[in-house]
């Protein structure tokens, strides 16, 4: 039995950057002209508008026109809504495959800030409700990452020990969060950092 799986019961995945290929950085970066990608997922993940949308409290209209006037984007909210619902472009090639071959040694899931219009996508569109065996999206768990909250939400929903998560994701501040809930967190893009993510740990994968 190798070390990883001793040491893990769960593996828990984001989604967009480490599951989904998004268009959505370059975007958000155009529409509000910052070039800082660090500051760019800042904002996001603070913003009033965002939250109360990915946390289930705000319609995809109200986030529409919250969002162009917290903003202050020079495009009208349905034109906003339209491309925000095209960023998630779908899985990295081969990652689907990569995660069904940890199945079965683990229980895999993922949790990620999601909504009304991107999360129907993930799960049918894409083939996501058939390829983890547990889902947790931010906007029906009434809370988002990086905050405690979401973490000890989803964690319970596994009935394991925090410890025993593995949590990958590709934004640092969601690392932390996890970290802090006492899950075990590491920093992962796309197929290629979860397989390196999973060797440096001992969790051998095909």
């Amino acid at each position: 039995m190798s070390a990883g799986r001793e040491r893990f019961d769960v593996l828990l995945f984001d989604l967009g950057g480490v599951v989904i290929e998004l268009d959505g950085l370059p975007i958000w970066m155009e529409l509000t002209r910052e070039p800082n990608e660090s500051v760019v997922w800042e904002r996001w993940l603070h913003s009033p508008a965002v939250r109360r949308f990915e946390s289930g409290l705000a319609s995809a209209a109200e986030f529409g026109d919250e969002i162009v006037t917290e903003f202050e984007l020079e495009i009208p909210a349905a034109d906003f809504l339209a491309r925000f619902a095209g960023w998630p472009r779908g899985p990295f090639p081969g990652v689907l495959e990569l995660i069904g071959s940890l199945r079965g040694r683990f229980q895999v899931a993922c949790l990620s800030n999601c909504n009304e219009l991107h999360w129907p996508r993930f799960l049918d569109e894409m083939g996501l409700a058939a390829a983890f065996d547990r889902h947790f999206s931010s906007h029906q768990l009434g809370a988002m990452k990086p905050d405690r909250k979401i973490f000890e939400l989803a964690v319970g929903e596994l009935g394991v020990p925090a410890e025993r998560v593995l949590f990958l994701d590709d934004n640092q501040l969601n690392v932390d969060g996890a970290r802090a809930a006492g899950l075990h967190a590491e920093l992962a893009k796309g197929p290629a950092g979860i397989r390196a993510t999973l060797e440096r740990l001992g969790v051998p994968s095909p």
